[in-house]
């Protein structure tokens, strides 16, 4: 589990460490035009979307463990290519093969989080998984950015290189792990059918599926987009502001994620949803007070704040939910394809998100707030629904715990749930 997480932060570094960088690369230093750069940015995402449906299968057949090795190699190769390449088409592939191997790092990684944890502990798992992830995404971001220099293309090929010597060196690290079988949780269904066809027969699923495409379209998929584009536009907020806005979001996520972990572990995760939806519907009123209210710049730019730190805090109560849930409602043997496939959802929102939000964040300010509160009120009413298609265990697994020490002591005295 220790490599794993080694894993997931060096994969998070790797990303936080060139994605910033890409458009200034692209457009400026190797002189490509704006337009190639935007095309190089969607290429990130549709060469996730065509390759998760693929990964999962592969998990599922070959392990996780071959399949995240060949997504290392890939996008080592990947890596360094881009800090080579001098032409559009070049860079174009490039950016896929870096894309493609990053895409299937995340379910790869994660059916590895399921196969060496039981269903108690999990959350916490998955839980130290978004830490390092956040951790890895700011280090990266904070030691790239110190390395690259505009003027000298040496500093961006210096920048690649290091992104694929590292992936490299998680080849290595990651094939010395030797994966055990985690029995599964309590409830769960066994696999009938065809993957595809047993995954869109699991109601739960599919719920969750629903639900998850709205929490990343309501809320990663603003983040970078609509929200900011609000900020500076509807709100005055200065670029530092923004800068600060974000740097609220990780600090939140660092502080507060083994403290909410406490929180979150006795409860029921659709309830942890369902006031997450709550709590995010209160980032976006702030964040309506922020651009819309008539309060001082100060009081806009603290409003704006807080609304970045109150959807980490969101966050921080998601990590150790909704992933659980997506492995433990996987029959034995398919954690690989619901992984893979509540990543494509993810990359749906991701997609459609800022495609969305930036036009109406710039432009439609009072629509764009009312359309995504009703958006986080939208995941309490989908949260509370999806609690009624899973089990006790599956929604509460503290449940499974208390179970079997009541089922071990004498039946004249029942041993209470705390025990």
């Amino acid at each position: 589990m220790r490599r794993i997480h080694v894993g997931n932060a060096l994969g998070a570094f790797g990303l936080g460490f060139t994605v910033p960088f890409l458009y200034v690369y692209v457009a400026q230093v190797r002189g490509l035009g704006s337009m190639t750069a935007g095309i190089v940015l969607a290429v990130f995402a549709v060469a996730a979307l065509v390759v998760l449906p693929f990964a999962g299968r592969a998990i599922v057949r070959r392990g996780p463990l071959p399949v995240l090795l060949a997504a290392l190699v890939t996008a080592a190769f990947g890596a360094l290519s881009l800090g080579l390449a001098g032409s559009a088409t070049t860079v174009l592939l490039s950016a896929a093969a870096l894309g493609a191997g990053q895409a299937v790092m995340q379910p790869a990684l994660a059916t590895m989080i399921v196969d060496c944890s039981t269903a108690e502990t999990r959350s916490r798992a998955f839980a130290t998984q978004f830490f390092l992830q956040n951790l890895g995404l700011g280090v990266g971001g904070l030691i790239g950015g110190h390395i690259v220099d505009p003027t000298r293309a040496s500093s961006f090929i210096l920048l690649f290189s290091i992104e694929a010597a590292m992936f490299l060196l998680l080849v290595v690290i990651m094939a010395t792990v030797r994966m055990p079988h985690a029995p599964k949780v309590e409830g769960a269904p066994r696999a009938k059918g065809g993957s595809w066809k047993q995954l869109l027969g699991n109601r739960a699923m599919v719920q969750l599926s629903v639900l998850g495409f709205v929490l990343f379209f309501a809320c990663y998929g603003q983040f970078e987009s609509g929200l900011s584009a609000y900020g500076v536009e509807a709100a005055g907020i200065s670029t530092s502001a923004l800068g600060t806005a974000m740097a609220a979001n990780t600090a939140m996520i660092v502080v507060a994620q083994f403290a909410v972990l406490k929180f979150v572990e006795r409860r029921k995760r659709s309830r942890v949803i369902a006031g997450v939806g709550l709590i995010w519907a209160v980032a976006w009123l702030a964040a309506g007070y922020a651009g819309l209210g008539h309060g001082s710049q100060t009081m806009a730019t603290a409003a704006f704040v807080s609304t970045y730190a109150l959807f980490g805090l969101g966050e921080a109560m998601l990590s150790p939910t909704v992933a659980p849930l997506v492995a433990d409602l996987a029959p034995t043997g398919m954690a690989g394809q619901y992984n893979s496939a509540f990543a494509l959802v993810k990359q749906l929102a991701l997609a459609v998100g800022p495609a969305v939000g930036g036009p109406m964040g710039a432009s439609l300010h009072g629509p764009y707030i009312v359309t995504f509160l009703l958006f986080s009120l939208g995941i309490t009413f989908l949260a509370v629904r999806l609690g009624r298609q899973l089990t006790p265990v599956q929604n509460q697994p503290s449940l499974a715990k208390s179970r079997v020490v009541a089922q071990g002591g004498a039946p004249a005295e029942p041993v209470p749930a705390s025990a």
